[in-house]
């Protein structure tokens, strides 16, 4: 199967430019592609792990990828997709944000392979240096206002208003397929389905720029669709945001978590999405799916390979160890490491080192609303520390409940997790 079917059979291709030459131009030849990434937050985010799976796909299939860090366009800000003008941010920021994203980019792609690596490029390095007399003869002369105007990113905004700032995105970024074109061959650009207008308008300044030369210009344009879920939410946020790809704002168990959790009516999906599992895997799986959904198995192997791919096979080992021992109730082999990410979310207190009694601390870190209270909660045995319960009244809470001598973990009833630090 050629690698254009191979996308569209996965439900990976929004739409192509021209079908019949990309897919004769990618049979025939090493083609260069680039994706853009803007740097507008210090980390990338899962909605950033389709177009760089595809670029691995190219990668696999003997093609030459390019990962755009957007440290110019990055200043300016992308109009698509937005009903109101983005914020700018300073020049410093955005440094440290495209540096932020190079790393990532760099980790999660094979840029040391020897064969057709990865390539990394910041577009600052050429509109850093462009006048503006140089973009408004070079580029600007190519751009009829209408035909800019007809474009959705740009008249989806005009009864809202529109700066010449963000008018003038289109421009730059179509200046990016430019320069990749002259500088490494760069024939295709690809992008999520709100890049459409600015990837078809940076094939036609190729094309305008050079339209008194006598050799036909060959160059294309493909989107992949925007992810929906089964049940109507937009893919990769939940309710406490966006699921990003740094560690230190998405810890890797809370990453291995938003897998696991995927709908059955996702999963297939998403497994032919991102991963490159063999078909007779794939097959296996979706029979799992179909006769025994409530094992979960393709929701674990696609947690398995995403946090494998976006961390570590050492991450992997961790997010499980904390998934079990969190359903088992076995938390005194959980380190502190594994008990910051897994009890991220839940209510903590601040205690002193010292001995105090379970009613007590119970009272004091509001797990319980009063003495009494702590008091039945106890004897009905609806207290455990650190995995175990305990029911009586006097136990004192001392150094040994102290987990690498950190942290303590009580639970009230069945769920509710309670975390006292020290």
């Amino acid at each position: 199967m050629d690698l254009l079917k191979d996308l569209e059979k996965r439900g990976l291709v929004n739409q192509v430019t021209d079908h019949e030459g990309l897919t004769k131009h990618l049979t025939e030849n090493e083609v260069t592609l680039y994706c853009g990434f803007d740097p507008t937050a210090d980390s990338l985010h899962i909605g950033h792990l389709l177009p760089l799976t595809i670029l691995k796909r190219f990668q696999k299939a003997g093609h030459k990828p390019i990962a755009l860090v957007g440290g110019g366009t990055g200043m300016i800000g992308d109009p698509s997709g937005r009903s109101t003008e983005r914020s700018l941010n300073t020049e410093e920021v955005v440094k440290g944000f495209s540096e932020k994203l190079k790393n990532q980019i760099k980790s999660i792609l094979e840029v040391d392979k020897d064969e057709n690596p990865v390539v990394v490029r910041n577009n600052l390095d050429w509109l850093g240096s462009m006048t503006v007399i140089d973009f408004l003869r070079d580029a600007g002369k190519h751009f009829g206002v209408n035909y800019m105007l007809a474009k959705e990113s740009v008249s989806a905004r005009i009864e809202q208003g529109i700066s010449f700032t963000e008018f003038s995105y289109m421009i730059l970024q179509s200046l990016d397929f430019q320069k990749l074109f002259e500088q490494e061959n760069c024939t295709l650009q690809i992008g999520g389905s709100d890049q459409w207008g600015n990837i078809t308008a940076g094939m036609e300044l190729i094309r305008r720029a050079r339209e008194n030369e006598d050799e036909e210009i060959k160059v294309f344009g493909l989107t992949v669709p925007l992810i929906t879920k089964a049940d109507g939410t937009k893919f990769g946020k939940t309710a406490g945001g966006a699921i990003w790809l740094d560690p230190e704002k998405t810890s890797p168990y809370e990453f291995y978590q938003f897998w696991i959790n995927t709908d059955d009516r996702d999963v297939m999906k998403f497994l032919r999405y991102f991963t490159f599992l063999s078909e007779d895997e794939l097959a296996e799986l979706d029979k799992e799916v179909e006769n025994h959904p409530e094992n979960r198995v393709a929701q674990k192997r696609l947690a398995e390979e995403m946090t494998r791919v976006v961390h570590s096979q050492k991450a992997v080992e961790q997010a499980q160890k904390i998934t079990a021992s969190l359903f088992s109730g076995d938390l005194k082999s959980l380190s502190a490491s594994e008990i910051e990410q897994g009890f991220k979310d839940v209510p903590s207190f601040q205690a002193d080192k010292a001995d105090i009694g379970l009613v007590d601390l119970l009272v004091n870190a509001g797990i319980s609303s009063s003495k009494r209270q702590a008091r039945e909660d106890i004897t009905n045995g609806a207290i455990y520390i650190n995995g175990e319960r305990q029911q009586a009244l006097d136990y004192v809470v001392s150094d040994s409940d102290r987990l690498e001598g950190k942290f303590t973990i009580i639970r009230r009833g069945k769920k509710k997790y309670f975390l006292i630090r020290y």
